[in-house]
């Protein structure tokens, strides 16, 4: 069934917004690759614990990195980084359920002028399963987060997100059995959308699991790994 708000001039002016952006993420990508940075970008639903596990990270000091946070409004994200020494900084972009890749190279430069770039950069997207999916932002992992409390049948109610993800992690895993969460049908629901994705189950609570998240991170970089996935 086709859209009834899409008509033939909303998708010609999308179609030239989506070409802008395509056109700045190559550039992006030269600038990360430029500067021996590792881009990830996180996306998820508001409250699946992005801020929390990059504060985990930062608190035991698993990697060094710079952050670029994406919200409507506040900088209570950013700020929660910065008061552990992370270089953050806040993109508030009102209406938009997503970032951009112009956004993203602006707020690069903003993290320059405060200090230089780690090896590392996460750039935390805005809260929603729907419009990040569209947008590349010329990352070199893009990792989707799904919660325990959202439930486990996610995967395919949303399928073009998790078809960009080059990784998806269950976070909060600490409250698995509370609510219930099946990690075997993320998984069987996901080999449905592609043959091969790795799976992380993660509990801040956990140092283990938190461990072997950053390992793989590592091993990406140390692959010069890009993603290969299609916005």
């Amino acid at each position: 069934m086709e859209n009834p708000t899409m008509n033939k001039k909303s998708i010609e002016v999308l179609s030239r917004i989506l070409s802008k952006n395509d056109e700045e993420a190559i550039k992006l990508r030269e600038f990360y690759r430029n500067n021996n940075i590792f881009a990830i970008n996180l996306m998820s639903s508001p409250g699946s614990g992005k801020t929390t596990l990059l504060e985990s990270i930062a608190k035991k000091k698993l990697l060094e990195f710079s952050v670029v946070e994406g919200d409507l409004q506040t900088n209570r994200d950013a700020q929660r980084l910065l008061n552990l020494g992370v270089n953050a900084h806040q993109i508030t972009t009102g209406d938009a359920c997503h970032l951009e890749a112009l956004m993203v190279k602006e707020a690069l430069g903003e993290l320059q002028k405060k200090a230089p770039l780690k090896e590392y950069l996460f750039i935390e997207n805005v809260g929603n399963l729907v419009c990040p999916a569209s947008y590349d932002l010329g990352a070199n992992l893009n990792i989707v987060l799904l919660s325990t409390p959202e439930g486990d049948d996610k995967v395919l109610k949303y399928p073009t997100m998790f078809l960009c993800a080059d990784a998806v992690v269950v976070s909060k895993a600490d409250l698995i059995e509370i609510f219930g969460f099946k990690i075997e049908q993320v998984r069987e629901d996901l080999d449905k959308l592609k043959k091969k994705i790795p799976l992380f189950v993660l509990s801040n609570k956990d140092e283990a699991s938190l461990v072997q998240f950053c390992e793989f991170l590592k091993t990406k970089k140390g692959e010069n790994y890009v993603s290969s996935h299609t916005f």
